[in-house]
């Protein structure tokens, strides 16, 4: 990450092993290059609903969020999520979590607390995230409410 990144991120220490930040919509574009590769990792497991170049401007007008966890000042992690409005509450939507060897929910996951803190201080009664089975195993204080399943159109399209 660049030192100019590191002057305008702020940080806080979640646990032992990672500190969290929340970059400001006016430095998307300064950590963008070491982001970019984690979030297309954790694509590659959707179903081509959108790219990383598709969350550059939600994240740059700040209706996304880039969340980051770093360890030894270098990024591990980084996740995008969105504040939802429903008609009778809000929800804080995570779009997408990747890190630095695609699976390291271990250091990553310590910085939740803080994306529980944000949810809440933005008026969220929950967080929302899909994903795949294996993942909602593992987060083993989570609900699994939803199940969400797809059929492909292609071939019924003329």
């Amino acid at each position: 990450m660049s030192e100019r990144a590191k002057e305008f991120i702020s940080t806080t220490p979640v646990g032992t092993k990672c500190k969290v930040a929340l970059v400001s919509p006016d430095d998307i574009s300064i950590v963008w290059d070491d982001v970019v590769g984690f979030i297309d990792l954790a694509l590659k497991h959707s179903e081509g609903e959108l790219i990383s170049d598709d969350l550059i401007l939600p994240l740059n007008n700040g209706q996304q969020n880039l969340w980051v966890a770093l360890e030894g000042g270098e990024i591990i992690a980084a996740m995008i999520t969105e504040i939802i409005p429903h008609p009778r509450k809000r929800v804080l939507r995570v779009i997408t979590i990747g890190a630095k060897d695609g699976h390291g929910m271990d250091k990553w996951y310590d910085f939740l607390p803080a994306v529980e803190g944000f949810a809440l201080n933005n008026g969220c009664s929950s967080l929302e995230a899909w994903t795949r089975k294996g993942m909602a195993r593992k987060l083993k204080d989570w609900k699994h409410t939803y199940m969400v399943i797809t059929k492909e159109l292609k071939g019924r399209i003329q």
